[in-house]
């Protein structure tokens, strides 16, 4: 089991904070090239969107990270924050930490990968469906858990969970857009991550977004 004040240090921690305060993440998977990818950065952050995760499933994953960091860097986006998505192994999760992913984000929950997160002193978000995996992401570490995909689910079961598990603090992923975004705040989350609607949307889809997320 992980060192519970190591646990307790990371959902305290300013990225974990900042996080709740922006409560909209932009996923970004997949987008490429890098031009196509830096310019989407930039207009979400002319926006005002603050909070990117960059999915590890393209080979050159990490390089991407780094430059979407040090554009967000370049442009004065200074309280950005860039993690990392779909880490499925320990070595993805290295490689995220390598690159200077401030987060990372699971699909599913691996125990091991929440655990090695918490030793190595990075925020983990751990991607789970049913109550018993919630809680077991929760005990395990988890600084979030990501309910995962909450389209199918809807607002209305994690209005249901925050009954019984009222300290899990949940982020609603997977077909969230600016109709149901606000609605799954209300319902108990603290954030919500967003992928395709914010990527294939126009910028008045992307604007809508940003608007219904807003404290």
């Amino acid at each position: 089991m992980p060192d519970p004040d190591a646990v307790a240090a990371l959902r305290h921690a300013p990225v974990a904070d900042r996080i709740r305060s922006r409560r909209l993440i932009a996923v970004l998977r997949r987008i490429e090239p890098r031009d196509r990818l830096i310019d989407l950065v930039s207009s979400l952050a002319e926006d005002g969107v603050r909070i990117f995760e960059i999915t590890f499933g393209a080979p050159d994953a990490g390089g991407d990270l780094v430059a979407v960091r040090e554009r967000l860097d370049a442009s004065g986006a200074a309280d950005a924050l860039v993690g990392a998505g779909t880490i499925l192994t320990i070595d993805h999760l290295e490689d995220a930490a390598r690159c200077g992913a401030a987060y990372v984000v699971g699909p599913t929950l691996d125990v091991t990968i929440v655990e090695r997160a918490v030793e190595i002193g990075i925020p983990v978000v751990p991607g789970a469906y049913s109550p018993t995996e919630i809680a077991l992401a929760w005990r395990a570490g988890a600084t979030f858990v990501k309910v995962f995909p909450a389209s199918s689910l809807g607002p209305s079961h994690v209005r249901e969970l925050r009954g019984p598990l009222p300290d899990i603090e949940l982020i609603a992923t997977g077909g969230v857009d600016a109709s149901n975004a606000r609605s799954f705040l209300a319902a108990g989350c603290v954030a919500v991550g967003v992928g395709g609607a914010l990527v294939n949307g126009t910028r008045d889809d992307r604007q809508a977004i940003i608007a219904a997320t807003a404290p």
